[in-house]
């Protein structure tokens, strides 16, 4: 059920994405037509595709890591034995869950930080928290995948133990 929502999830974020992508460069399109055409610029034009970009990094990311599609330098690991793949495993989850949690934390007070000021971009004036928010979002989605599997391992490695002692005695 919660493998399905996340699937639900990013797959939702991936189509928001893309739409977003196709709009950034649609507007950069119409921007380059409009100054050397047509002799003026899109106010703000360049911060929209910035906060785009933003939002594709950051929320990005946790797509990229519901798919274990991110870089991972593990080309050794397949040579260690069970027991240490298994600790490195459970310590990659636990520094994930942690590093994720405390740039949650950090960002989501930041873009709270710009909400109470009513903090706006200079030329968009898009306000601040929005794109400071999709730090916050992208990595509190990551700590909660993270959680999730760090939850299905520790589940998966007791059964593991326990069908081990049933099979020794």
């Amino acid at each position: 059920m919660i493998e399905n929502l996340f699937e639900r999830v990013t797959r939702f974020l991936e189509r928001v994405l893309s739409l977003a992508f196709v709009f950034a460069v649609a507007l950069n399109f119409a921007n380059v037509v409009g100054r050397y055409v047509l002799g003026y610029s899109i106010l703000g034009a360049d911060e929209v595709q910035i906060y785009i970009m933003v939002f594709m990094a950051f929320l990005g990311a946790a797509v990229v890591y519901w798919r274990r599609a991110h870089l991972r330098m593990d080309v050794l690991v397949q040579y260690f034995p069970a027991w240490l793949r298994t600790a490195l495993r459970a310590a990659e989850l636990a520094l994930i869950v942690l590093l994720a949690g405390f740039v949650l934390v950090q960002s989501g007070s930041y873009a709270w930080q710009m909400f109470e000021l009513d903090r706006k971009s200079d030329n968009a004036g898009i306000p601040m928290w929005i794109p400071h928010g999709a730090v916050a979002l992208g990595f509190g989605l990551i700590a909660l995948i993270a959680l999730w599997r760090a939850t299905r391992f520790a589940d998966e490695s007791r059964a593991a133990d326990s069908s081990d002692k049933k099979t020794a005695a």
